[in-house]
């Protein structure tokens, strides 16, 4: 999956609509929004999904409130694996809505 992709879906999971220039959040506000690169963003699907992080053997794993789970490898940037971990879970939550 691009990485366009998942941030479509990740924003559909939070209840952002997509728009030419941006998304619109849930306070019809343009925001410029990426949680693969701000860790605000980021920080913003975590809350609003109730996402749980872990690491483990130099993995993050995070798991949704229904039961689901998305690994990555951390490799030379945790920071960089953590967020798009977050947004891959995201996307799967995006996936799954109707």
């Amino acid at each position: 999956m691009t990485d366009k992709e998942l941030l479509e879906l990740a924003a559909k999971a939070a209840a952002l609509e997509r728009t030419k220039g941006g998304y619109i959040n849930d306070r019809f506000m343009p925001v410029n929004w990426n949680p693969l690169k701000d860790a605000s963003d980021t920080l913003s699907l975590i809350v609003r999904l109730e996402l749980s992080i872990e690491y483990h053997d130099g993995y993050v794993i995070v798991e949704t409130k229904d039961g689901g789970s998305v690994s990555q490898e951390l490799g030379h940037n945790p920071f960089d694996a953590t967020r798009r971990a977050i947004v891959r879970a995201a996307a799967e939550i995006g996936k799954d809505m109707k």
